[in-house]
């Protein structure tokens, strides 16, 4: 890792990656694309160490209090978070100054920092976001390897519910010809149904490959499953869109579960839910 003093840490969406690149060698990775303009190695892992106190600041000067994002880009909870701190640090500004927060993230350690996300949660709404890509514990130790597999990420999702932390499962990628069954789809949304999930994001079934990221992914296959490659080719060219020869089925069968069982589905819902700050709050705050 290397540290760097940064100008600002807050998007015009109320977005911020504390942390640039990641460690967790998920094979997929869309954050290793060329279009982000990385100058150093993804898993030189780039710190604002000063991203507290650019928070801060930011804070300070909104008119209302609103949602703050973490982890669209990098993941907030990498192990290097356990030595720095600086996403606890941010979410205790976040909860000291009363707003919200929505955590995306693949890792268990998230539960480290319970004790803010419910203070938050008291306060406001603190939202995790968690990933699920495979029921299959082997396929998830190739595909997403120095991450906690689904079944641990799965536990993680039931404390949080029973610690009353909504949340949101990211349903993506799904791999053609890896992890695009029927049977993986109905397993992740049994995780997301005894979870008790807020809301269920996808982007149809597949994944999307660009500059940077393809030549990894294309790479990973080759080590694990030779020959694999050469049908992503076939099939796909150097499509920037990879949809699953079986999209349209597992779409329904997500949609289904989710209607069933009262669950958010898709982006645009769940985008607006993670975006809206407590009414009730706001018109308390302000006057």
């Amino acid at each position: 890792m290397h540290f760097v003093r940064a100008k600002s840490i807050l998007s015009p969406q109320n977005g911020m990656n504390i942390y640039r690149g990641c460690t967790h060698g998920c094979i997929y990775c869309d954050s290793r694309s060329k279009c982000y303009g990385f100058t150093h190695e993804f898993e030189d892992i780039e710190v604002k160490e000063n991203a507290p106190e650019l928070l801060e600041q930011a804070l300070r000067s909104k008119r209302r209090p609103c949602m703050i994002g973490t982890g669209a880009m990098s993941d907030p909870y990498q192990p290097l978070e356990l030595q720095l701190g600086l996403t606890r640090r941010c979410l205790e500004l976040i909860e000291r100054y009363g707003f919200g927060v929505t955590v995306q993230t693949k890792s268990t350690r998230v539960l480290r920092d319970l004790d803010l996300l419910k203070a938050i949660n008291r306060k406001t709404k603190a939202v995790v976001q968690m990933t699920l890509t495979t029921c299959d514990e082997q396929l998830c130790r190739i595909v997403e390897p120095h991450v906690e597999t689904t079944a641990e990420r799965a536990r993680a999702l039931r404390v949080l519910r029973d610690e009353g932390i909504p949340t949101v499962v990211w349903l993506t990628p799904i791999l053609p010809f890896l992890n695009d069954t029927e049977e993986n789809i109905r397993g992740l949304m049994e995780i997301c149904v005894e979870a008790g999930v807020k809301g269920v994001i996808h982007f149809g079934m597949g994944l999307t490959l660009r500059e940077g990221d393809r030549e990894y992914y294309f790479a990973a296959l080759d080590r694990h499953y030779p020959g694999l490659k050469g049908k992503y080719i076939e099939r796909y060219g150097l499509a920037y869109e990879l949809p699953s020869p079986r999209n349209a089925a597992l779409c329904r069968i997500v949609r289904e579960s989710c209607a069933a069982h009262g669950i958010l589905e898709g982006p645009e819902a769940c985008f607006a839910y993670l975006r809206q700050f407590p009414e009730k709050y706001e018109q308390t705050s302000l006057f």
